[in-house]
């Protein structure tokens, strides 16, 4: 199929392809924050919108659903216009989510986040969600944060020998992302670095106690110098690559 997000499909054109196997869906979780003052609020929605499509891809067999386009952004309210959802609402979202699937017919469904600040919640989603759905439908979550991180610096090292520039958040890498999928709201005048430090453990908790702006007080983690359309595209493939396989390794056979 040349399109597979089911919001750009009709119902028979999902039903169709439904009755011809394709009964995995992907669930991706963006986020509404603050990213610096070079790029958009919608760049954890945006980067989820593309990243959905090349999962799709790679497992053959799954269709797209809408990005949840508000997560878990409580670090990031210090910034005017961040949006926040409590993990209790996001999970409910996905579990609904999960309940209409399973009415049509899917299977299957694979969660994934563009936006690190998910990643608690999906840890341990699986098993949550497991208990609280009344149908039979296997869940799967990515939640390797660190292995999204890692994809990024291998990427901006290889493309352009930055990986020191790789901080998480309107880095580099997200910057070049932005580039790859909506160049047009990049705004490079406006990039400049923000915490270039090493964001071990007390810092990260202090990030997610004292809020973004406790540690980077202009929203970025990392350095976007260096950002580049090549780059983006790299890092998408490469995170692409890593929820793809995850996936396929959890597969279970459908009956």
């Amino acid at each position: 199929m040349s399109e597979l997000r089911i919001e750009h499909l009709t119902s028979p054109d999902i039903a169709e392809a439904m009755a011809r196997g394709m009964r995995t869906a992907i669930l991706p979780l963006g986020a509404t924050e603050q990213h610096g003052a070079h790029l958009p609020l919608s760049v954890d929605s945006d980067h989820a919108d593309r990243l959905g499509v090349l999962v799709a891809e790679r497992l053959g067999d799954a269709l797209v659903l809408p990005t949840v386009r508000i997560g878990c952004s409580a670090h990031h309210l210090g910034f005017a216009g961040t949006l926040s959802l409590q993990a209790g609402t996001l999970e409910a979202i996905c579990a609904d989510c999960c309940e209409s699937l399973a009415v049509h017919g899917f299977r299957r469904v694979a969660i994934f986040s563009a936006h690190i600040g998910n990643y608690p919640l999906l840890k341990d989603i699986e098993s949550r969600l497991d208990e609280r759905l009344s149908c039979d439908l296997d869940v799967i979550a990515y939640s390797d944060s660190t292995a999204v991180l890692q994809a990024w610096r291998s990427a901006a090292q290889q493309v352009a020998g930055l990986a020191d520039h790789v901080g998480g958040h309107a880095d580099v890498a997200e910057t070049s992302i932005m580039l790859a999928v909506r160049p047009e709201v990049v705004r490079n005048d406006r990039a400049a670095a923000g915490f270039t430090g090493s964001m071990n453990e007390e810092l990260l908790a202090r990030v997610f106690t004292d809020g973004v702006r406790a540690v980077a007080p202009n929203g970025v983690l990392g350095d976007p110098k260096g950002m580049s359309s090549e780059l983006g595209f790299s890092c998408l493939n490469a995170v692409a690559d890593l929820i793809a396989a995850h996936a396929a390794a959890r597969y279970q056979p459908l009956t």
